[in-house]
């Protein structure tokens, strides 16, 4: 759905967020400048891009909301069922279309958080906080103080194919965006979060 901000165009203001959230993701925000941004998305002149962020800043917190807002609503839906493998499956097909998501909330971690100060706390700590309160709720057989620790095993289980994936195609020599590949991982990911959350193997892991 698109979000427009006053006065701006909600297709133009969407495109830019879909351009730059790869961009960011490849680059950093120090690698990426309102002039590559522009003709990213199409605009004559970098002007053009103050008509709907008022700063480079304002820009990229506005693509990392923009990028969260559907993960946010999957971990959102969820309380009924609880954390489960449905979850992490669906969580993992969304990020198989839009893999920079991952590497984009990994640079803001490493490289961009002194320049987007408020990003994690207002941005980033929303998803952990409703992650953490469904494990809360659930019966996992973790105590209390491993829970913080079972929300980053997940996160990094669903995440951390796409952040690493250079890494990942280094090691394995496999292309992990391949679709075989993430259907692998789906696979894997579905058998492991059910294992961490107090089930058993039903069934040998391979790709469905």
């Amino acid at each position: 759905m698109a979000r427009s901000g006053a006065g701006a165009s909600p297709s133009t203001r969407d495109t830019i967020l879909e351009v730059v959230g790869p961009l960011f993701a490849e680059r950093g925000y120090a690698g990426v400048s309102m002039r590559d941004i522009a003709a990213a998305a199409g605009l004559r002149n970098q002007a053009s891009l103050y008509h709907h962020f008022p700063s480079k800043r304002a820009l990229y917190e506005a693509v990392l909301a923009h990028e969260l807002a559907p993960v946010l609503t999957l971990v959102a839906r969820a309380p009924d069922a609880g954390p489960s493998a449905a979850l992490a499956d669906e969580l993992i097909r969304h990020l198989a279309g839009h893999p920079h998501l991952p590497r984009l909330i990994q640079r803001l971690g490493i490289d961009d958080r002194r320049h987007l100060p408020r990003a994690i706390p207002d941005l980033l700590r929303p998803l952990y906080q409703q992650g953490r309160a469904l494990l809360e709720d659930a019966d996992t057989g973790w105590a209390p103080a491993d829970l913080p620790h079972l929300s980053l095993a997940l996160y990094l289980l669903i995440f951390g194919w796409f952040a690493n994936a250079p890494l990942v195609e280094s090691v394995l020599a496999i292309d992990p965006a391949d679709a075989a590949a993430v259907r692998r991982q789906r696979a894997f990911v579905r058998e492991a979060v059910t294992r961490l959350l107090g089930g058993t193997r039903s069934r040998p892991t391979g790709p469905q």
